[in-house]
């Protein structure tokens, strides 16, 4: 078992200036979370989740706390070993694809590995044609993004996000532009990876089903983290 939490974010502080006032988004949220885990973050709109989800991250550095890798503080080390740390350790799904229209689908999933360098370019287009056909897409790996629908564009981007193994797998809304059944689908795929590599799933969700399928939940209510 193993006996080092994945994540850790400990009073995590952050604000931002608007209209010339300052707003608090964060008030000392904290939480811990192990490999394998599925957990759910819900919350009203507006209170903070997805900046919540950027910071353990390492997309938004927090005004005050820590937030710990596998062990490493994210924001204590240079901003090239956070870089790269992010890179090696996390997979981001978005609500948005953020999938790069001028090149196919294949290549779009090899791009966290063209990051690294460590594979050769026929090492990379190999997993990325086998994640890919993971997801269901062995048959649109020349297709452009604008091709595909919106459950196929998610399901790239899923694959995307698993490209370099990585423990701790952050999800912000992923079936939030899809419809019921589609996102079903994304939903059940997203956490059967997941379990497969038993990568810590912390995902971000308006939905008491989708919550009710994770092995946890902590709602985001005021700034902080609470069952």
């Amino acid at each position: 078992m193993d006996t080092a939490p994945a994540l850790e974010a400990a009073e995590l502080h952050k604000a931002y200036a608007l209209h010339g006032k300052r707003l608090e988004i964060l008030r000392g949220a904290s939480l811990a979370a192990n490999p394998g885990e599925t957990l759910a973050i819900v919350g009203r709109s507006g209170a903070g989740k997805s900046t919540l989800l950027h910071v353990l991250g390492g997309l938004d550095r927090p005004d005050a706390g820590a937030v710990r890798i596998l062990g490493q503080d994210l924001y204590a080390i240079s901003a090239r070993r956070r870089t790269r740390l992010r890179a090696t350790a996390i997979g981001f799904v978005f609500q948005a694809y953020h999938l790069l229209p001028e090149m196919d689908i294949a290549e779009n999933v090899m791009l966290p590995a063209m990051a690294l360098g460590r594979l050769s370019r026929r090492a990379m287009r190999a997993r990325a044609e086998d994640l890919l056909a993971r997801v269901g897409l062995q048959d649109r790996l020349r297709h452009t993004p604008p091709e595909l629908s919106g459950g196929e564009q998610q399901r790239a981007a899923i694959a995307r996000a698993l490209m370099n193994e990585p423990a701790l797998l952050l999800a912000d809304e992923p079936t939030g532009n899809l419809d019921a059944a589609t996102g079903a689908q994304v939903l059940d795929l997203l956490f059967a990876l997941a379990r497969e590599r038993r990568a810590l799933l912390v995902m971000i969700t308006h939905s008491p089903e989708t919550a009710a399928r994770c092995s946890r939940t902590l709602r985001l209510e005021g700034g902080v983290l609470a069952p």
